[in-house]
This record gives structure tokens, sequence and C-alpha cells, in this order.
């Protein structure tokens, strides 16, 4: 059994700032993916609802996780969604289950 640790995060922006949450969301992905500890980092938009996307993360484990809340890049995003979202994005973990 793998010790991943799968990350879900939803977001919803506020009006009229649906690209730039978009943006803010894509330039995340090149530098996520070259940390140490990170499997996968993608984003998705949901094509009913402009204003929320989510991103699908994968990571080796809790504290490869840790160390990505600790980068520059992630402070960044982290001050533009506190601007342009509606509301408090939300954070589910979820790890594997034995087969």
């Amino acid at each position: 059994m793998s010790n991943t640790l799968t990350i879900v995060a939803a977001f919803t922006a506020k009006p009229g700032h649906e690209q730039r949450l978009r943006r803010e969301l894509d330039a995340m992905i090149r530098p996520s993916l070259a940390e140490d500890g990170c499997l996968g980092y993608q984003p998705y938009a949901d094509p009913a609802r402009p204003d929320r996307m989510i991103i699908v993360e994968e990571w080796a484990d809790e504290a490869a996780l840790e160390h990505h809340f600790s980068l520059p890049h992630f402070a960044h995003v982290a001050e533009v969604l506190g601007e342009i979202l509606a509301e408090p994005f939300t954070l589910r973990r979820l790890t594997d289950v034995p087969a």
C-alpha cells in the first residue's frame, strides 16, 4: 500500500475574477511539479460554472505537502486567492484505501 496523499482543493472566484483564478492556478503547475515529493498537480475547471476550479494534487507524503505550503510560489498564490475568492477555498486530504 502506498502512503501517498491526494489533495482536492476547491476554489470559487468573485465575479469578474474567473480568468485571474485560472491564470494563478495554472501558474502553480510548473513550480509545484518541480518540488521533491510532488507526484501530480492538475487544475480543472467546471464547464458549467466558470467561477469554480479545483486542483487535484498528489504528494509522496505529508512532509512534502507541508514543504509545499512553505514555498514562495505558494505564499504568492495564497495572497492572491485572498483577494479574488468569493469564499475561503476548501482542502480535502485523501489517502489510499487498502484493496
